[in-house]
């Protein structure tokens, strides 16, 4: 019997890949959900906490989690609608809304002193922040190493506009549109997105997305009345006693409102909510009747943009780029190398092991979620075995 135009018996075989995950103790819960051809699956298992009230709440399609770097994608379709509405635009210097990155300086040498810089070829622009990049981002590199690496970690985040002054105040490591860089092009477009509605970025979300979709479980924080659902995040287990390690509990940072809204991976949802995000995109911008994006925007958002000579430059090692590209806050799938998403498929992991993406040609969205530390590496094993599970169902 087929589902959505996959093979029941063959779902099996995700199933039990994700009972191996809760039942080798990696996670005490994962969940699943396909959605395709009209048609949703969900394959739950574990729960939400090994330990504590967590370990008897099973994990569910409404359990809410951190979503890490799938906060992205929202905050990219976020800053769409403001394209759309004619209140940015995406070639535009953003120097009006952001007066901090005005004028920026440009380190000589990525690695060398903070002091040693060139201006700015040109300004940065929306489209910049969209693509990541405008010239500044994580930089992996040993403390002590590389002097703008310890600066940028050293941004105090106290409050949104503390840190854009900081980050204005540092150079950039290359010139705006030189190479992609991950991860602070995302937290600076939230700050845009504030600023130019004139609200904190956790309203324009909920305005602009989450409130439209039905997206009634992501935000920044989780209320008292849903803390019950928050599943507990792990760390690496304990070295010594081989027991998983509390990285964030149900009262810890997501329990209260932050005081800086990341657009970098400060949100938490649902696989439910996330699945109404997905599905608009899908459907070219709308879900349920209620439109958020046009399908022009939505395009945009999901088409490489990187350059050949961007590509080659950029990513966290050699060839990060040779199978795919990057959209605004999402990857692209440029070449199929596994039994996998096909070339055109977007989407993007989290740090606490939630991955998403779309396949367009399969009418196919998929949607992870768990919560353990490094656990979104998409290099990791278990993600080929889970993206071989979903990809051996089709079965049309």
């Amino acid at each position: 019997m087929a589902v959505g135009g996959f093979s029941s018996k063959r779902l099996a075989r995700l199933r039990s890949l994700l009972e191996r995950h809760v039942e080798s103790g990696f996670v005490p819960g994962v969940v699943a959900v396909l959605a395709r051809k009209g048609e949703v699956h969900i394959e739950a298992t574990g729960n939400l906490a090994f330990e504590g009230p967590g370990a008897r709440t099973p994990m569910a399609s409404d359990t809410i989690c951190r979503l890490g770097s799938m906060t992205k994608p929202v905050v990219a379709a976020c800053a769409m609608t403001l394209v759309e509405d004619c209140t940015l635009r995406l070639d535009d210097p953003v120097d009006d809304f952001l007066p901090e990155l005005a004028d920026m300086t440009v380190l000589a040498d990525p690695d060398g002193p903070l002091e040693d810089t060139v201006a700015a070829e040109r300004p940065i622009t929306l489209r910049d922040l969209l693509t990541y990049t405008l010239g500044t981002g994580m930089v992996p590199a040993e403390p002590g190493t590389v002097p703008i690496a310890d600066a940028l970690d050293a941004l105090d985040r106290s409050s949104p506009d503390g840190w854009i002054r900081r980050l204005g105040a540092l150079p950039l490591v290359h010139q705006p549109g030189e190479r992609w860089m991950y991860d602070t092009a995302a937290n600076v477009t939230g700050v845009l997105v504030a600023r130019a509605t004139g609200m904190s970025f956790g309203d324009a979300l909920r305005e602009r997305i989450c409130g439209p979709l039905g997206m009634k479980d992501t935000a920044f924080s989780v209320g008292g009345e849903s803390i019950d659902r928050l599943a507990t995040a792990y760390e690496r287990d304990n070295a010594v006693t081989g027991e998983p390690v509390v990285e964030d509990a149900p009262d810890g940072r997501w329990s209260r409102p932050p005081a800086f809204e990341s657009g970098g991976g400060g949100l938490v949802s649902t696989a439910e909510d996330y699945l109404a995000f997905a599905s608009a995109l899908l459907a070219g911008g709308s879900h349920r009747g209620e439109r958020v994006l046009s399908r022009p925007s939505v395009t945009l958002m999901t088409t490489d943009h990187l350059t050949p000579a961007q590509r080659a430059v950029s990513g966290f090692w050699p060839g990060y780029f040779d199978a795919m590209g990057w959209g605004f806050g999402v990857s692209v799938r440029t070449r199929r190398t596994h039994l996998g998403p096909s070339v055109g498929s977007y989407g993007w992991p989290g740090y606490y092991g939630t991955a998403w993406y779309n396949d367009p040609p399969e009418d196919l969205t998929a949607i992870f979620f768990m919560q353990r530390a490094h656990a979104g590496d998409q290099t990791l094993p278990m993600w080929l075995d889970l993206w071989t599970a979903v990809y051996q169902a089709i079965d049309d």
